[in-house]
């Protein structure tokens, strides 16, 4: 008996054995992967299994977001099939892709900035329930340039250029961070080695310096095709010797029909890519012959036949070369997030940059983390928060190392930089005073500094003028912990400006507003209180604010911050009885209590306007109304010890252009009509003013 276990147990280790090093390739420091053909694994009769050949797999279309939600709110999960396929068969996959310009759903076009912001959210909390654990992600794809013709539609969505000039980049990736800490994330493009590749350089190494959590930097090697051993050897060193961390050759295919020519160019690319000891793993994109995006890129034929190339591409793999190359990332596994976060790109000269090392090692125990400044040992950091303040001197380009050192000895290691200007103009608050937070920002005072390190844009302290791309800095003390409202006190002329607070903390990019869309007040000079909430508590002590002009065209005088308590009772507004027309006067009514308290007054917003305050109850405002709209009716109950009760939004259908209450009126009745003013306000009790319409006269009571 005790030896049939034995056997059975024999046969089981051995089946293991066979399903584990099946593949073409069996270097356990990288894969050899491929993609789904026409949302399947297996390509079908005649074909060799799956998980005989590769040991990675991509989904071609399948996790892509016009894929999984191309109907609003309904998740088509397709890529379940691959995912489930290589947990099966012991191998790994990756998520492609989370940001995409080119692949998104149609519906994303018809909504505003805030509300794409609201539905990627979503999309990304939906792939994390989805998927809790990920070895492997495609943050972000195809984002130099125009790749792509969605990408000013992702960049605006996802905050805009910034301080950076790629901020919309490195909020995908605090994101994606969020949610998968212990995935490899990736940012991926084409024409990357040939082509492109400056601009592509400079995108990841922006994002490598600025601290975003990149782990890895993906070539997708489409246009590979012809190059000579030289220069793709040159081109993936340079990148490499700029980069300094794991690239992945992400979507490899040779488009060539002749059988040979393919074969020959896959014998020159091939083992420079995988014998290159950055090189994480390859993904050949598509195995079957017609069943891809190019024609001519199959390594089978239709019928199943092994062409040339993939004859010989077995062969190598075969080779001692190929089963011993050396990869960063040794089981496609991440053991160390180490990103290096300058509080800012730019420092002036003899100023004292922070700079944050976000350390985390996924099984391990760090000991320490030795910080280097172009090769000079600055300091040895022993505990979290990992802080330097490090005081620049000479101008120019500074590379930064962090080596952990976890306690079982292994080591790990990551760059950046950071730009020491020749001014000399050291960072500080507005005439040395810094505001406290309860309390007013004025948009003039921004910290003192130079460009590029504490304001960019319009500099003049004399103009509440905002312009799109600008950005400001305001150092601040938060005098309590909690949660915050802000009044903005803004100006504007149209409803196109939009605006939000963000703050650049040691560990995210944390956008501390929505996107506060500004509406029209009826001119620059005319300044209205525009309410809203902030999103992030505050902590108290010093924080930095940063105020980001998505889209200017507006003024902005000033900012009221309040510490924010919720009070007892209710504030409700009482819904509205029909539909209303330019000028008329609605009537607006809330009911609001104050349980153990007194209500001291209810404040009315439209479209978060304030627009009017009322201290007695019933609490009431007649709101007239200026255009054709649907416009958001809101009130805020405070009571006596100054805590707020925010009713729910009521909306206000506004579709006439004149008044609902308009009647042909008599000529004695028009020479007793009060004067009226341009704007068509009232003028005299029980009158609003004349209307002409079709050539009569409408007296409006």
């Amino acid at each position: 008996m005790k030896k049939t276990i034995k056997l059975s147990l024999l046969l089981v280790a051995v089946m293991l054995s066979q399903v584990s090093f099946a593949q073409i390739s069996t270097n356990p420091n990288k894969f050899l992967g491929n993609i789904t053909t026409y949302s399947n694994v297996d390509a079908g009769s005649g074909f060799p299994a799956y998980y005989t050949l590769w040991n990675q797999i991509t989904c071609e279309n399948e996790s892509k977001w016009s894929s999984v939600e191309g109907t609003r709110g309904t998740f088509n999960w397709g890529c379940d099939r691959a995912f489930n396929y290589a947990k099966d068969h012991g191998f790994t996959y990756k998520f492609h892709a989370l940001v995409w310009g080119a692949q998104y759903p149609n519906w994303l076009e018809s909504l505003s900035p805030k509300e794409r912001f609201s539905a990627l959210t979503n999309w990304f909390d939906h792939a994390k329930a989805k998927y809790n654990t990920l070895p492997m992600i495609d943050v972000v794809n195809e984002a130099v340039g125009m790749h792509q013709q969605g990408n000013p539609m992702m960049k605006e969505t996802l905050g805009g250029g910034g301080k950076t000039g790629y901020d919309w980049l490195i909020k995908a990736f605090e994101m994606a961070y969020e949610r998968w800490p212990d995935a490899i994330l990736i940012y991926n493009d084409y024409n990357s080695i040939r082509y492109d590749i400056d601009a592509y350089l400079t995108l990841v190494q922006t994002l490598r310096d600025a601290g975003a959590p990149i782990d890895a930097y993906g070539n997708q090697s489409h246009a590979v095709s012809g190059m000579s051993a030289t220069d793709l050897t040159n081109a993936l060193n340079r990148q490499q010797n700029t980069l300094k961390m794991p690239m992945f050759i992400t979507e490899l295919d040779i488009d060539v029909a002749n059988d040979e020519q393919q074969k020959a160019q896959f014998q020159t690319i091939l083992p420079i890519m995988w014998e290159a000891p950055y090189c994480a793993g390859i993904t050949l994109w598509g195995w079957v012959l017609g069943r891809t995006w190019v024609d001519n890129s199959g390594l089978y034929t239709g019928e199943g036949v092994e062409r040339p190339a993939m004859t010989w591409i077995k062969e190598y793999m075969a080779t001692d070369a190929a089963k011993n190359a050396v990869g960063p990332l040794p089981g496609t596994k991440k053991e160390a997030s180490i990103y290096i976060r300058p509080a800012s790109m730019k420092v002036t000269r003899n100023d004292v940059l922070p700079i944050y090392v976000r350390a985390r090692l996924a099984t391990k125990t760090i000991e320490k983390i030795d910080f280097y400044v172009d090769d000079e040992l600055i300091t040895t950091l022993t505990e979290a928060p990992y802080k330097v303040e490090y005081q620049a001197t000479a101008p120019g380009w500074k590379n930064t190392k962090a080596v952990v050192t976890a306690t079982d000895g292994s080591t790990y290691e990551r760059y950046g930089r950071f730009q020491v200007l020749t001014s000399t103009k050291k960072r500080k608050p507005y005439n040395d005073v810094v505001p406290e937070l309860p309390g007013t920002i004025d948009i003039a005072e921004y910290d003192e500094g130079a460009n590029g390190v504490t304001y960019s844009g319009n500099s003049s302290r004399t103009s509440y003028a905002m312009s799109t791309d600008q950005w400001r800095d305001y150092t601040v003390d938060v005098l309590e912990d909690g949660v915050y409202s802000f009044d903005a006190e803004i100006a504007s002329t149209s409803s196109n400006g939009m605006f939000h607070l963000a703050e650049y903390a040691e560990d995210n990019l944390n956008y501390l507003t929505e996107y506060i869309e500004v509406p029209k007040t009826g001119g620059t000079s005319n300044y209205k209180m525009l309410h809203g909430m902030l999103q992030i508590p505050l902590t108290a002590g010093r924080h930095i604010i940063s105020l980001m002009v998505d889209k200017g065209g507006f003024n902005l005088k000033s900012i009221k911050f309040t510490r924010y308590e919720e009070a007892e009772g209710s504030c409700v507004v009482k819904a509205f009885n029909t539909t209303y027309g330019i000028g008329d006067h609605v009537p607006i009514s809330v009911k609001a209590t104050a349980r153990n308290s007194s209500v001291s007054e209810v404040r009315f917003y439209a479209d978060n306007i304030l627009i009017g305050t009322d201290t007695t109850s019933p609490y009431e405002y007649t709101f007239v109304p200026t255009e054709k709209r649907t416009y958001s009716i809101t009130a805020i109950a405070v009571n006596a010890e100054g805590r707020e009760k925010m009713s729910s939004p009521r909306s206000l259908v506004v579709n006439s252009d004149t008044p609902t209450d308009i009647r042909t009126v008599t000529s004695e009745e028009e020479t007793n009509t009060p004067t009226y003013n341009v704007m068509g306000m009232p003028v005299g009790e029980g009158y609003r003013g004349i209307v002409i319409k079709n050539g009569k006269k409408y007296v409006v009571k």
